[in-house]
């Protein structure tokens, strides 16, 4: 059972990113409301990684906010602490850098991450993965979503070895992903 602490700190980080995403939207055909997604995160590292660790989750909860908010380091730090402050950072790219070598450090920063971290990209790429098989980006090509699993699994193998469960979920998704795919692909030959 959560401690009081934790639960606060946990709704505390759900409301700040409700509060920091509420004008965003997925880019999904159904333009589903952004804080969907570190929620989701948050719900796989627990519920498919069985992470118990409060640091994690709550990372979860933010981990969009630096990159994609207007969410300061100082907010963060300030609400959340230096620990939480610390992973968010860990797990944020570099939106001053074009999108391909963004993409690219993701792969080759991958290996070098704390273990926290690579559990929280784990869950994220599942999360993207799952939504790339079943509610792409309106104007994503077959092709373009191809090109994202590859991309996702080279990420992945950077990330290997922190959660036999994640990963598993991970391999499963891909495969079913790609099956999905290959099937789209062949029906509009």
């Amino acid at each position: 059972m959560l401690k009081t602490d934790e639960l606060t700190l946990f709704l505390t980080a759900l409301k700040f990113a409700a509060v920091k995403h509420r004008n965003q939207r997925r880019k999904d055909r159904k333009a589903t409301p952004y804080i969907n997604h570190p929620i989701e995160v948050a719900e796989t590292l627990w519920l498919r990684g069985g992470v118990r660790e409060t640091v994690t989750i709550v990372g979860a909860l933010l981990h969009d906010t630096l990159e994609d908010t207007d969410a300061t380091p100082e907010e963060i730090h300030n609400q959340f602490g230096a620990e939480i402050l610390a992973l968010v950072q860990e797990v944020t790219d570099d939106k001053s850098l074009p999108k391909l070598e963004r993409k690219r450090l993701q792969i080759e920063h991958a290996p070098h991450k704390s273990t926290r971290a690579k559990q929280l990209k784990l869950a994220d790429k599942i999360c993207n993965v799952h939504d790339i098989t079943h509610s792409p980006p309106h104007n994503w090509s077959l092709k373009l979503r191809q090109e994202y699993l590859d991309w996702s699994e080279q990420v992945v193998a950077g990330l290997r070895g922190v959660n036999p469960a994640l990963e598993a979920h991970y391999d499963a998704l891909l495969a079913e992903a790609r099956d999905a795919l290959a099937r789209k692909m062949k029906n509009e030959k």
